[in-house]
């Protein structure tokens, strides 16, 4: 969490829009991995 929200910070994006962005940022790339994970496994 605090590696994102550095990032963020050295993106100039304000900590307040990290802490909102985040939850959805990391719902989007589980499904994705999971996404990849099936495709390599089946």
């Amino acid at each position: 969490m605090s590696a994102a929200l550095a990032l963020g910070d050295a993106l100039g994006v304000p900590p307040l829009a990290m802490a909102e962005l985040l939850p959805v940022i990391e719902a989007v790339m589980v499904a994705k991995l999971n996404e990849q994970m099936e495709h390599s496994h089946g």
